[in-house]
């Protein structure tokens, strides 16, 4: 009897075997369904072991609500599922509703998305309008009940379809749950939802936060509206940090409606006959300035991954290292995967231009920092798209050659059963993150937009001091990058972590520094303490944490006991001071770089044996190096065979520009 897949740390638990997740996207619906046996053979002997596919409700959904399945040959979803798991291939089916996919909607039928009822409403009540080339749109609520039921009825229509596919009968060993779901990108803190289903969750939100009047009242101010009555803020009018509570409310329930939408999404399949595999979710570029909360999501989906579309150039490897090691520190401390829902090869035309270099050297960054599982997007070419190893007719491309070799390295280092030691944990509280979307300063242009650049919180927040004594919303990342780039310097390995998932994602760390603008979460003080019990050290500033996170005043001071405290603006000396220090005190390992242009990131098996060295240079000059890592004698590019020799312990190679090195240890 088979065994149902599970979600495990090398990948998918399937019929006792486990496989990476490795998958390619290929949409059967924009390709001529003659093609579609070259396309699959193609992927296949890429290295792949799955394929991706995206199930768009408005290409099915035709005149009437007539669903087509098969009178359309491209549409014959059934036959395309059969022709996969005959060649040996599995599936992640990926349906919606919200898909984007570059289509007009984001694959949503046009009589949904132009139904008042199911629209998201701006503070004045008018429909949110995303302009989205090549044409605007009302993006749906994901509080609308009249929106949900739509969903339903979609999912009730595709379950007969689907169902008989998915493992054990079938090659379908996950579903997707929606898409990005960052408020269709219309998501700064008061541009949506103020739909009357959204106000009214958003009123039970805080009933169940304060529970009766008086107590709103005693946070709010007294001519505060009562429970039953209350309006959300509609744009950010703090001038002291005792007024915060609200807005950061707001923001905190922006979060608690997705999360909720996602749920209410599941169980429509589930009760469609959609069940029996894992559920995921992906969040986009930029998702710490949005309100996806990735452990709000987890108790809807098994797995959460990120999107990854990137340059290849040092400010976006930077980006690339934050999001990967956030992404691993928790995927790790839950035992799932670290995944790339989305690793870009190619762009949408309307994206600035991304080439091969730039999608291979993020693939290479991201696996560096620890990923452990990726979709391709797009691995085959199709309409509305640049790009991808094979083309739409099935054929390889020159660049299918470095997946290729990729795949078949990973596949002879046993790379899913490897790890990245991050000893240092960066801790970026989620209170300072809605802090922050909260004073987001530029309106419709959203946070997200700025953080996809690497524009963080000086560029894109309000400076007001609110009454303390510095700019809260900037203080604290101001501090983090200080030690960010201290670290970077002498090559300890370090990785951020969001305050939600601290529980589970400081698993581990030997020193975690914690950024507080004044205001701290009481709840993140029991992880820091077994932190400490543990033998390690934590670092927190540069304010003391005199409120909790809504900046509201203590009623009694937190138990700091053992936490080392700075109090003030950390100066770049001062952080080079404090980590020189605790390399020292901690025995933090150290890979250092020369020059330090170039990065190293190294990877050992379960016996704690160095196995893989990533070397990156995301400079646009080739780069001759000398790389320290103790103990190696060896080492052999594991992509184009070249050896190396060590020299007590140190590299020298070549690494050409925009790109990077993986190299097997002996």
């Amino acid at each position: 009897m088979s065994t149902p897949v599970q979600v495990v740390p090398r990948g998918l638990a399937i019929d006792g075997r486990t496989l990476p997740l490795h998958a390619a996207s290929l949409h059967y619906w924009r390709i001529d369904r003659a093609r579609w046996p070259d396309a699959i053979a193609s992927v296949r002997a890429l290295g792949f072991c799955m394929v991706d596919l995206y199930i768009p409700w408005s290409v099915h959904e035709g005149a009437g609500g007539r669903f087509d399945w098969g009178d359309d040959p491209r549409l014959d979803l059934p036959a395309f599922l059969r022709l996969l798991q005959g060649a040996g291939l599995l599936a992640i089916a990926r349906p919606g509703p919200h898909i984007n996919a570059e289509l007009t909607g984001f694959g949503i039928p046009d009589r949904v998305l132009w139904t008042p009822e199911c629209q998201a409403r701006s503070p004045r009540g008018n429909p949110v309008i995303l302009p989205m080339l090549p044409t605007a749109f009302p993006v749906p609520s994901y509080a609308s009940s009249a929106f949900h039921r739509e969903v339903a009825a979609y999912f009730k229509a595709l379950g007969p379809v689907l169902a008989p596919h998915l493992h054990p009968h079938g090659p379908v060993v996950m579903l997707q749950v929606d898409n990005e779901g960052a408020l269709y990108f219309r998501d700064s803190a008061y541009e949506q939802d103020y739909h009357p289903d959204a106000v009214a969750l958003y009123r039970s939100f805080l009933q169940e936060r304060y529970r009766d009047d008086e107590t709103l009242r005693n946070t709010y101010g007294s001519d505060t509206a009562p429970l039953a009555q209350i309006l959300p803020p509609t744009r950010f009018d703090a001038s002291h940090a005792d007024q915060l509570a609200r807005h950061l409310d707001w923001v905190e329930f922006h979060e608690v409606l997705l999360a909720q939408a996602m749920k209410r999404f599941r169980a429509a399949m589930e009760e469609a006959g959609l069940r029996g595999v894992p559920f995921s979710h992906n969040l986009p570029p930029g998702q710490d300035a949005t309100p996806l909360n990735p452990a709000l999501l987890g108790s809807s989906v098994d797995l959460v991954g990120f999107d990854f579309y990137h340059k290849a150039d040092p400010a976006q490897r930077r980006i690339v290292a934050r999001r990967t090691t956030e992404l691993v520190a928790r995927c790790e401390g839950l035992g799932v995967p670290a995944y790339a829902a989305e690793l870009g090869a190619g762009f949408p035309p309307f994206f600035p231009p991304l080439d091969e270099r730039d999608s291979e050297f993020t693939l290479l960054s991201t696996l560096a920092y620890g990923l452990r599982g990726f979709n391709l997007y797009m691995a085959v070419a199709r309409d509305r798209w640049v790009g991808g190893p094979i083309d739409a007719q099935g054929n390889r491309r020159p660049s299918a050659l470095f997946y290729e070799r990729l795949l078949a390295a990973l596949e002879r280092l046993q790379f899913a059963s490897l790890r990245r030691a991050t000893p240092v944990r960066l801790l970026i509280p989620r209170s300072l993150r809605r802090l922050t979307r909260a004073m987001h300063a530029f309106g419709p242009a959203t946070g997200t937009f700025f953080s996809v650049f690497g524009a963080g919180a000086r560029e894109r927040c309000l400076e007001d001091t609110l009454g303390l004594d510095g700019p809260v919303a900037l203080e604290g990342e101001a501090f983090l990058h200080a030690f960010e780039e201290s670290l970077e310097v002498r090559g300890v390995p370090f990785a951020f972590v969001g305050g939600e998932d601290a529980d589970v994602a400081l698993t581990g760390a030997r020193w975690v520094i914690v950024a507080c603008s004044g205001g701290l979460e009481p709840g993140l003080l029991a992880p820091l303490r077994r932190v400490i019990e543990a033998g390690g050290r934590v670092t927190l500033g540069p304010r003391r944490p005199v409120r909790d996170g809504s900046l509201r005043l203590l009623s009694a001071p937190l138990d700091l006991e053992a936490i080392q405290l700075l109090d003030a603006p950390l100066a770049p000396s001062r952080a080079d001071a404090l980590v020189a220090r605790a390399i020292d005190d901690l025995q933090l390992p150290c890979f250092a770089c020369d020059p330090d242009s170039l990065v190293a990131c190294l990877h050992e098996d379960p016996q704690g044996l160095p196995r893989a060295l990533f070397v990156l240079n995301p400079t646009g000059a080739d780069v001759v190096g000398r790389v320290s890592v103790p103990g190696i004698t060896r080492a052999l590019d594991a992509l184009d065979e070249q050896a190396f020799r060590a020299d007590q312990g140190v590299l020298e190679l070549r690494v050409p520009a925009r790109s990077g090195r993986l190299l097997a240890l002996s």
